[in-house]
């Protein structure tokens, strides 16, 4: 199954460069790492990313954190997927993707 981590430009470069992404800033103050599943992308986007561009799409296989992830009841009640203990690797993303805006609003390019 793939999840998803939106990304500015900036985190982008720095896994880019460093092989490696520590977390934004909510995810270091929240102790993990969030990601959405394909349905909750666009959602996160509009809620968290409005009126930001350079945004990078990262997929993920879910099986390559085995306890490390953690499906935890967040927003609207559903289970989102959150990667606890450790970094995201650069060698871990399948592929990226640039999200384009639209009336100032992301457009997740989920398929």
């Amino acid at each position: 199954m793939l999840i998803y981590k939106i990304l500015t430009a900036d985190q982008w470069t720095t896994l880019e460069q460093t092989g490696r992404f520590d977390g934004a800033p909510i995810d270091l103050a929240d102790g993990y790492i969030h990601a959405s599943t394909a349905v909750q992308a666009q959602e996160t986007a509009e809620k968290h990313f409005a009126g930001q561009t350079g945004l990078i799409l990262a997929a993920l296989e879910a099986e390559t954190f085995g306890k490390d992830l953690r499906w935890e009841v967040s927003r609207g009640g559903a289970e989102f997927p959150h990667i606890y203990n450790r970094p995201l690797l650069h060698a871990e993303v399948l592929w990226a993707r640039p999200i384009p805006i639209r009336d100032g609003l992301p457009q997740v390019p989920v398929s």
